[in-house]
């Protein structure tokens, strides 16, 4: 053990040669140095220079700092006073090794490195970042270089190539080879001169100089991808839009879409989140739009806007205020502009209806309250002075269940202002109290319930043929008793369950006429007390619902099954006021079934259907089906309406072809037989690795709308993770010659 009392630094080793005159100490074979109480260094054959206080070897060594870093070199000498390393073939491994989570190891060939600030000059520099930097563990990101230089202000690499790929590839999916790529650490920006992006190896596009935030951030004012559309109705387009973040909470993306034509597509989607709220406002206005039904080039807007507040009512487990506003100025601008609004998180979710509203929402132990002021406006043609509905205020409240003696009892209120065809006015609350007993089961195994339901309206209309213009009141009532006999057999492989069931239901007041009201009812609903969705009054009159359920299931998997269902209505006599279309208003009704198999991966099938009550010929089929024949899936759906039901008849195909994980091919379409027109045609090819995907859309619609005319797109897409994603597309001629 060698201890410089002048330094502290410390050597350990089995032995050592002290030249005193020139005040250099070696040492043989392995060795141990500690130098300025932070760097330990692990050696063999080292020289120690106290004159010019240097240390130094021509082996392979490591030294550890007190930050956890770890070097290892295969010859160095440490300048202990500058605290400055000078090694070959450098390998650097630490948690942080360079800021902002860029790295967490680094090769060099040789190179300085200041060890008290990581500044460092180094020759053939390779970056390894952390597999997790962009979100995808089975990428491997890297930055290789002939050169480098590191401060506190940025890191340069000379001729560098950056990909994200993983490295058991080739040849990368894609690089960008750079003159200079420059990560600036204040800003936290990469930044490219001179750049080149190779696909594959293949140069395909030259950027003059282009950058994107380093992996740390978040958030970051700056440009987006831009990027390219075309359109039948609106002609090509490019999108250009530009993130700006404005504080900790707030953010705006700026969005500008310049036509072939001139027109211009100007967007702001304005967004702030707070401890209990949350906001995003969205307005676009178009200028030099021109309809199709006119000459003139006019301006047209739209408004989208969501707040949501929390309340923090202290009695309420929950209570929150929300604002909900969509406002357009051309009904067909949500077809029209479908593909420039992608990006908008607040699109309405129908193109054919807005809706806007103001509401809160109470919820706490006892019941729940949702109430407020909601606006309608109906983009399909209607006339201008026809298209608006207002409920101001509306209300709905639902009391928690109380049981009492093995009995539920449920009490919930409804109620509205409405104003719709501008001068139409309806008034009216609707309040419901339910008696819903618990099941019981016989000694013969019968399991049994009752249910009473009252529903009291009140009403008064204005211009209203419906209602009265005077104050009404109605009490409607319905009595249900239902009763099954569950049967159950076990199997070795399987459990089979059988089970018959009936519902008996007498109604002793009347309804309004509603037979032309369109109303559907299957196996899956024609057991519910408002089988046909009624809203302010039961079905009138005495019926028996007869239903019988099957199902084999798998005994340890009850995913895997074969179900068959059945079920119809009986009438003691016809009641003309019952809708049409649901057949329930017949002394017997159609006959509504399902078969689903679920047995297999291969093949699924879920098919249902009503079967008119002379059982002859079917009003409505609906079957689905699911082949998978490994690599090949694809889905059949085929619906059809007859007799009361309607009158439809379309086939609908869904095809994904997964060649193997890289590989994907998907195709959809749906034909309408009635009309012999096929709606839409949807090819789709992808490829896609750990770091590259790319492929093309075939898109051809035949929908024609007012301003929007039927389309046809063939699209290239690239997507390159994490810089960007690209659609370009083929001019029509191109393709079709």
């Amino acid at each position: 053990e060698i201890i410089d009392k002048k330094t502290n630094n410390q050597l350990f080793t089995n032995k050592i040669t002290y030249k005193k005159n020139l005040e250099e100490i070696f040492t043989t074979g392995d060795t141990k140095s500690f130098i300025n109480k932070k760097f330990k260094f692990y050696s063999s054959d080292t020289k120690y220079n106290r004159n010019n206080s240097t240390i130094s070897s021509s082996k392979k060594s490591y030294l550890t700092d007190n930050n956890s870093k770890l070097y290892k070199f295969d010859k160095f000498k440490f300048f202990i006073n500058d605290e400055i390393l000078k090694a070959k073939k450098v390998k650097i491994i630490s948690e942080n090794f360079l800021e902002n989570g860029f790295s967490d190891e680094a090769h060099f060939s040789s190179g300085f490195f200041n060890l008290s600030n990581n500044e460092f000059i180094t020759e053939n520099s390779k970056f390894n970042l952390k597999k997790n930097t962009f979100g995808n563990i089975d990428n491997q990101p890297r930055l290789y270089g002939s050169s480098s230089i590191n401060n506190d202000d940025y890191l340069k690499v000379n001729k560098g190539v950056f990909t994200s790929c993983n490295k058991s590839m080739e040849c990368p999916a894609w690089a960008i080879k750079a003159n200079k790529i420059t990560h600036d650490k204040k800003k936290r920006q990469i930044i490219y001169d001179d750049a080149i992006l190779k696909i594959y190896n293949m140069p395909v596009m030259y950027m003059p100089k282009f950058f994107h935030p380093d992996p740390s951030v978040k958030r970051q004012s700056g440009f987006l991808q831009p990027l390219l559309n075309g359109s039948e109705t609106l002609t090509n387009s490019i999108y250009i839009p530009y993130f700006h973040v404005i504080s900790d909470n707030k953010d705006a993306t700026l969005q500008t879409t310049l036509f072939e034509d001139k027109k211009i597509l100007l967007q702001n989607e304005y967004r702030e989140k707070n401890k209990d709220s949350n906001l995003i406002a969205d307005i676009g206005y178009v200028s030099k739009y021109k309809s199709k039904n006119s000459q003139n080039h006019n301006s047209i807007f739209h408004i989208f806007l969501d707040f949501q507040k929390d309340l923090n009512l202290d009695q309420y487990t929950s209570s929150s205020l929300k604002v909900n506003l969509e406002k357009i100025s051309n009904d067909t601008y949500l077809k029209v502009f479908e593909n420039n609004l992608t990006n908008t998180k607040i699109l309405p979710g129908s193109k054919n209806k807005l809706n806007s509203k103001v509401s809160i929402t109470l919820d706490n132990e006892i019941y729940q309250f949702d109430g407020g002021v909601e606006f309608f406006e109906d983009l399909e043609g209607v006339s201008k002075n026809d298209k608006y509905e207002y409920n101001f205020p509306y209300y709905d409240i639902t009391r928690n269940p109380i049981l009492f003696r093995n009995t539920l009892l449920n009490f919930s209120s409804s109620g509205y202002n409405q104003l719709s065809e501008t001068n139409k006015l309806t008034s009216k609350v609707t309040n419901n109290f339910n008696i819903n007993s618990t099941d019981f089961i016989s000694s013969m195994g019968f399991q049994n319930n009752f249910n009473l339901y009252f529903k009291n309206t009140n009403f008064l209309g204005k211009k209203n043929s419906s209602h009265k213009n005077s104050p009404t009141s109605k009490l409607k009532s319905i009595f249900e008793a239902n009763t099954s006999f569950p049967l159950i057999k076990t199997n070795l492989n399987s459990t089979d369950y059988l089970i018959p069931k009936v519902s008996l239901r007498m109604n002793p007041t009347n309804m309004k006429d509603r037979s032309t009201e369109n109303r559907n009812v299957d196996i899956s609903n024609i057991f519910n007390i408002d089988r046909m969705s009624l809203g302010d009054e039961f079905e009138s009159g005495k019926s028996l619902t007869l239903g019988l359920d099957y199902k084999k299931e798998q005994l340890n998997d009850i995913n895997r099954y074969f179900s068959f269902k059945l079920g119809t209505v009986l009438r003691d006599k016809e009641q003309n006021f019952i809708p049409n279309s649901s057949t329930l208003n017949k002394k017997t009704s159609n006959l509504f079934g399902s078969i689903e198999n679920n047995f297999n991966d291969f093949f699924n099938i879920n098919y249902q259907f009503s079967l008119d009550n002379d059982y002859n010929s079917f009003e409505y089929n609906s079957l689905t089906t699911k082949f998978n024949f490994g690599i090949l899936n694809t889905n059949f759906i085929f619906t059809e309406e007859n007799g009361e039901r309607g009158d439809t008849n379309i086939l609908e195909n869904k095809t994904v072809i997964n060649f193997n994980e890289n590989h994907l091919l998907t195709f959809g379409t749906r034909r309408n037989r009635k009309i012999a027109l096929t709606e839409y045609y949807d090819l789709v090819y992808n490829y896609k690795n750990d770091c590259l995907q790319a492929g093309f859309k075939y898109k051809k619609s035949y929908y024609e709308d007012r301003d929007l005319k039927p389309n046809e797109d063939l699209l290239l897409t690239l997507t390159i993770s994490p810089i960007t994603n690209y659609e370009q597309k083929i001019d029509n001629n191109l393709y079709r010659n």
